[in-house]
């Protein structure tokens, strides 16, 4: 699994939380929102990375349909040479916020007190706010997915490029995680852009696969690619 590359809606967000704005100033929809110039250098150190793979390399490339997660894939096979489709997968889409999209976290406090209120009482993983979805709603997606996965790719290497959340929640329904367990990893983890988490098929496990790396940013630094950490936000159209 692949994070998207830094996007123009990550850059955004941190100059309109630096400068207290309630408002994100982009005017695409969150699907749309492309690439930044170094979201495209970081997804051509993945494709490097994938070329030094060989034979372990891709062989179904799957992902979330938003515009920054495809030109990742579609930048990055083409880097490594590899000539495969990328299929897109809507249940494999960034976390939807509702009527939070494109609010900072000033922003929500002035126009959705309440909201505020209600994610720090339920907490991030179980509030969904009008409009969007919890972490738990990501969760039913990705178990999804999985059985796709099982059913359509048995025996193939499969790469998917998707956001922080979608990632976070593999980790989860794969693991068998608790609440709690992926709630703190994403405390003490920022997912970096262009991120590999890798799991491999482990028999002896119960779980079926074992974690083989997270958060490894090691296609980035053998090419010198910058490595980013901005986290996924809240975008729509003004």
């Amino acid at each position: 699994m692949v994070r998207h590359g830094e996007s123009a809606g990550n850059v955004a967000r941190e100059l309109a939380e630096a400068n207290g704005h309630p408002f994100i100033d982009i005017a695409q929809r969150d699907m749309d929102v492309p690439l930044s110039e170094l979201g495209e250098r970081q997804a051509r150190a993945v494709g490097l990375w994938l070329a030094s793979l060989g034979r372990r390399a891709p062989s179904v490339v799957l992902s979330s349909p938003y515009v920054r997660a495809e030109r990742t894939a579609s930048i990055a096979l083409a880097s490594a040479g590899l000539d495969l489709p990328v299929v897109l997968d809507e249940r494999l889409r960034e976390r939807e916020f509702g009527v939070l999209d494109r609010l900072t976290k000033a922003g929500i406090q002035q126009r959705y007190p309440e909201q505020a209120e209600a994610r720090g009482r339920i907490g991030k993983f179980y509030h969904r706010p009008p409009g969007g979805e919890s972490w738990c709603d990501v969760a039913l997606r990705v178990r999804s997915v999985l059985d796709s996965v099982t059913r359509e790719h048995s025996g193939e290497r499969v790469m998917i490029v998707a956001h922080q959340v979608v990632i976070m929640m593999f980790r989860y329904v794969i693991e068998q995680l608790r609440e709690a367990d992926v709630l703190r990893i994403s405390r003490e983890v920022d997912l970096a852009n262009c991120s590999v988490t890798a799991f491999k098929i482990d028999r002896r496990n119960s779980h079926g696969m074992t974690l083989e790396s997270f958060n490894e940013v090691f296609p980035l630094e053998d090419s010198a690619a910058p490595v980013t950490h901005e986290p996924d936000v809240p975008l729509a159209p003004r």
